[in-house]
């Protein structure tokens, strides 16, 4: 076995529910993606860490064109558009094997972003854009000529995804909003079960109008990054390699797509094709796998099933061949992880994590 393999224990791994932890982190059990090649193409698919351990190794510095930069072992195997390679080898003698070059480009999506900081501007935009998309909220009069009048006070939100709406009764919480949960609608041959959260106080759902309030003077990032997070798990979806977000709110849509072009992103609006009382806009995000990971991990949804990419395949589009492979000089505590499929998606490129693999 090859004595200096292993990547910085910083290295971010793509994890099974869509996120990132540090690879030093890693333990046996821990389910992550990793890929298999089925076909004529390698997809992503979920596997579980067997061994992961400590290991002392000589530094190599990988740089990428995208800005993507690994430490790593000389012996650690990166898959590359060539195929498997070492990241240091010689073209003749006793270190004779395929290594890689600055004609190779890596297969992946290239560096994960960073995940947000989720402090009390992240969750208050989180709130916005969740109780504005799917939540249900007002002051409603009740009664009669002739009999005393009263106003029911309402804010209630119905999921059918414990995650989003765990979530949401957390920061609500935070914010001295307290709720109670209940069934809204049991499972059907057709539906999912549904659960929520209430509050009938008049204080509570005050407060719950005050958080959702659109900001009146600049936008902070993080609460940006919140609003983002709580539109797409109340109104988006992502199937068949395609991400939208939906609703019929004029001003919602706008803020949505605000916040992407502040982010970089690239959108299109596709309007309703056919009338109706409320018609829907679809805002659907352009730039494929690499660009709705950067949106996953920049802003951190709650629901996770819409951030899985098991099974897709992989494709090289995203700018990654090598800029340079330089010894640091030095031996460094690097990692390594062995995995059911023989490999980890490393800071969005794919890393060997079995030293049997060809």
């Amino acid at each position: 076995m090859p004595g200096d393999q292993g990547l910085d224990g910083r290295t971010p791994i793509l994890m099974a529910d869509g996120r990132t932890r540090p690879l030093h982190s890693l333990r046996p059990g821990d389910r992550v993606y990793g890929t298999r090649l089925e076909g004529r193409y390698r997809r992503y698919v979920i596997t579980e860490v067997v061994r992961h351990r400590e290991v002392f190794s000589t530094a190599f510095l990988v740089a990428l064109e995208d800005g993507t930069r690994l430490t790593l072992g000389g012996d650690q195997r990166m898959l590359s558009d060539r195929g498997w390679k070492h990241v240091t080898g010689a073209e003749q003698g006793a270190r004779r094997r395929p290594h890689l070059t600055t004609g190779n480009s890596l297969m992946g999506v290239g560096h994960f972003a960073a995940h947000p900081e989720r402090d009390r501007d992240y969750r208050k935009g989180y709130l916005c854009g969740m109780v504005r998309g799917d939540g249900t909220i007002g002051h409603y009069p009740q009664g009669r000529p002739g009999r005393p009048y009263a106003v029911v006070h309402l804010f209630r939100l119905a999921l059918a995804d414990l995650e989003a709406l765990q979530r949401s009764r957390r920061y609500l919480d935070g914010f001295g909003v307290h709720t109670r949960e209940f069934t809204f609608s049991e499972a059907t041959g057709r539906r999912r079960r549904m659960d929520a959260i209430r509050a009938h106080s008049g204080a509570a759902v005050g407060q719950v109008e005050v958080l959702i309030k659109w900001p009146a003077l600049v936008l902070r990032e993080e609460w940006r990054k919140g609003f983002l997070a709580g539109i797409f798990d109340a109104e988006g979806s992502c199937s068949r390699g395609i991400l939208r977000i939906s609703n019929s709110d004029q001003q919602i849509l706008r803020m949505t797509e605000g916040c992407l072009r502040h982010f970089g992103f690239r959108s299109v609006r596709e309007e309703p094709r056919t009338p109706a009382n409320l018609p829907v806009s679809v805002i659907r995000l352009d730039g494929g796998l690499r660009e709705r990971m950067r949106f996953f991990h920049s802003i951190d949804p709650a629901i996770t099933r819409k951030m899985s990419i098991a099974g897709m395949a992989m494709k090289g589009d995203a700018p990654l061949k090598i800029a340079s492979v330089v010894p640091l000089g030095l031996k460094a505590i690097l990692y390594t992880a062995v995995t059911g499929t023989g490999d980890v998606i490393a800071d969005g490129v794919v890393a060997g994590a079995s030293p049997q693999r060809p």
